[in-house]
């Protein structure tokens, strides 16, 4: 392949656990859930769906395990912050230490193993074609899933009565309540979502973009998908435009070291971390905006007798 080819497909490689991620934890604030533990649920995804691979050879079998571990991970933070109405931030960062520590005690027999990646899947005529062909028609299934899902939360998010329960939620839990709805079970099947969606994430990592166990190979793309949301100011074609912004930058610093820049290979691992710190700060420089956009509840305990 050309070098424009394999860069692109590079950038979607390194993206697509960003924008699953990120999606899922749109949908999660949308609800005014704040959920930090998107690491904690992507790196148990990421070690469920490689032992499930492993075990039974079946990377659909994986990607499934993965999925439901993800989801696990978010009804025991729904438990304690929707059910026993324990601080949103704090439960979030102890869920991702939580995820840490169980994900290196499952994975320590699988360090060193390596599965077959995710196989791609070819459109016959297509997916020969220069250049298009294989960025378009030659991805695997959790590429095209990704795309799918963020289409389909715009749409539910802006076209649906379903979406519109789940934004007036997080906008008002109050009011959503007087009116009759239930305030906790939505959040539940929020968080579940956003679970959902994170282990998916890992399930990529592990199964697609590098097919093997490491400890903490998720390496803050938690944090990052969390940023990714403030960044597209919780509109969700935004989240696109975000996550693959920050997947060049990953790439770009891997080439970079590669090409033997002269940069300390230090500084460069520091690039996409750097690059979430600084459109952060530039974001909150816009204060109105943030206020239009957020939830307005977004981290506020509910509390069914109010």
């Amino acid at each position: 392949m050309d070098p424009v080819t394999l860069m692109a497909l590079s950038v979607i490689t390194a993206s697509t656990p960003l924008l699953l991620a990120a999606t899922g934890e749109l949908v999660t604030e949308k609800a005014g859930v704040l959920n930090l533990g998107v690491e904690g649920m992507m790196i148990v995804g990421a070690v469920c769906a490689f032992a499930a691979t492993v075990a039974s050879g079946n990377p659909a079998l994986g990607i499934l395990v993965g999925a439901l571990a993800g989801g696990s991970m978010a009804l025991i933070f729904s438990f304690l912050t929707l059910t026993m109405l324990a601080n949103q931030v704090a439960t979030g960062l102890a869920l991702t230490i939580f995820g840490i520590g169980l994900s290196s005690l499952i994975g320590k027999s699988y360090v060193g193993v390596a599965v077959e990646p995710l196989g791609k899947l070819s459109v016959p005529g297509l997916s020969d074609i220069p250049v298009i062909g294989p960025i378009f028609f030659g991805q695997d299934v959790l590429v095209y899933l990704s795309f799918a899902a963020l289409a389909g939360v715009a749409w539910f998010l802006a076209k649906t009565r379903g979406g519109l329960v789940l934004r007036a939620v997080g906008d008002s839990h109050d009011a959503a309540h007087a009116i009759g709805y239930s305030v906790t079970a939505i959040r539940y099947l929020a968080t579940l979502f956003g679970g959902v969606m994170a282990g998916l994430g890992g399930a990529y990592l592990s199964l697609a973009y590098t097919p093997l166990w490491a400890e903490n190979m998720t390496a803050g793309r938690g944090w990052i998908a969390l940023a990714l949301v403030v960044f597209a100011t919780w509109r969700p074609f935004r989240l696109l435009l975000g996550a693959y912004l920050f997947g060049g930058i990953t790439i770009l610093q891997l080439h970079a070291q590669s090409a033997g820049w002269g940069v300390p290979s230090q500084i460069m691992s520091m690039l996409p971390y750097l690059a979430t710190i600084l459109v952060l700060v530039v974001i909150s420089g816009d204060r109105a905006k943030i206020r239009l956009n957020a939830p307005a509840c977004l981290g506020k305990v509910f509390h069914p007798a109010q």
